[in-house]
């Protein structure tokens, strides 16, 4: 099942974006100083088209590198546009121990990254499939110290596990909600993943094939014909630490009942922003998951995930399920596993998720949310 996995995700053009080379400059800058004397590898990435590689093959030396190797599980639907080397498109690996100013131009730029490859061919060679999985990229997962690549969307659970389980650090760039998995959020509570520092907010432009259908609002062609589709909720994901993560949250707002209204199904308080956690409130609070974006581990302990299965509700009402706030005549209990707290018509912005079989009290559904507490 999980092969049949990856190759639906590899045939699925709509999993292939293409990080955009200023977000990845602007969050490695954070980890200068790491990646010295370190081997990287980029497991999902033909140089063809990643960014990844051309960024840690043109700064080489700047970052002292030991080695850079990238693999690519099958043919590039963008190959040759910059490096226009291996016309064959095979799965394949590009290893790199050395890069020099072969054009004597003074700088290292993409033309004597194109000029080693050509004249040192034992640089390059196939691969049998490519996949992250396969034995031959394991072989070289274990070489690694690090791991930098933009995986599969579709395929992150088994991305992050792999590198949890080989013992790897990495900086990975994937969907916000990745959150919400019950497999990432435990390594997030223990303290072995955190989000990045460079993207808190806002959309990030990928490149995408020729073939990808364009029919999101937030797209773009350039003069060359190259498509790009922005994507909301983008989020950098890493074990390796940097100074900003351990910076205090300043909070201004004091706590008031009103304000802060307790769910009924278990003992927090809602918050909707991160900016407005109170400074004076010590008990369980229930944040947006933006609010790892914040995070200082020596400030906060996550304590759970607000869904069934993360922590015990108080509560099993019965309740009928609203759809823009009308009845449907479906039926759940505890709100189908979420928090919910009772619907304010004076503040709430949505129509209430549901009502009370028995009283008829009206809810409002509360999307996903970390509860804390300060340390």
């Amino acid at each position: 099942m999980a092969k049949k996995s990856f190759d639906e995700a590899k045939r699925n053009k709509s999993d292939e974006f293409y990080t955009q080379l200023p977000d990845i400059e602007k969050e490695l800058s954070h980890y200068k100083e790491f990646f010295r004397g370190k081997v990287v590898f980029c497991n999902c990435d033909d140089p063809y088209e990643s960014n990844f590689f051309k960024y840690f093959a043109m700064n080489f030396n700047f970052l002292g590198l030991k080695k850079l190797i990238a693999t690519c599980y099958n043919s590039s639907p963008v190959a040759g546009e910059q490096i226009s080397l291996f016309p064959d498109k095979q799965p394949h690996k590009i290893e790199i121990t050395e890069v020099v100013d072969e054009n004597g131009d003074g700088a290292i730029d993409l033309s004597d990254v194109e000029y080693l490859l050509k004249n040192r061919k034992n640089t390059f060679s196939k691969l049998k499939d490519g996949d992250f999985r396969s034995d031959e990229c394991i072989e070289l997962l274990k070489e690694s110290d690090i791991v930098v690549t933009n995986p599969p969307f579709s395929l992150f659970r088994e991305f992050i596990e792999q590198l949890v389980r080989y013992d790897k650090k990495f900086i990975i760039i994937g969907n916000v909600n990745a959150i919400t998995y019950k497999e990432t959020f435990k390594l997030i509570q223990d303290g072995k993943l955190w989000l990045g520092q460079s993207i808190h907010s806002g959309d990030r432009e990928f490149r995408v094939p020729d073939t990808y259908p364009l029919k999101a609002s937030g797209f773009r062609v350039d003069e060359k014909g190259i498509k790009y589709i922005s994507v909301k909720g983008v989020r950098w994901f890493t074990n390796v630490d940097y100074k900003e993560r351990h910076e205090d949250l300043i909070s201004y707002k004091k706590y008031s009942e009103d304000e802060f209204p307790a769910y009924c199904n278990f003992n927090a308080i809602n918050i909707d922003k991160t900016s407005d956690i109170p400074f004076d409130y010590d008990g369980l609070m229930g944040v947006p998951i933006t609010f790892l974006d914040k995070y200082n581990p020596e400030q906060f302990e996550i304590v759970a995930l607000g869904i069934v299965g993360s922590i015990d509700f108080s509560s099993e009402r019965k309740m009928e399920i609203l759809k823009n706030g009308q009845p449907t005549g479906k039926y759940t209990v505890n709100a189908k596993g979420t928090l919910y707290k009772k619907y304010d018509p004076n503040k709430d912005k949505k129509p209430p998720a549901f009502k009370d079989a028995e009283t008829g009290e009206l809810y409002s559904s509360i999307y996903a949310r970390i509860i804390i507490k300060r340390r």
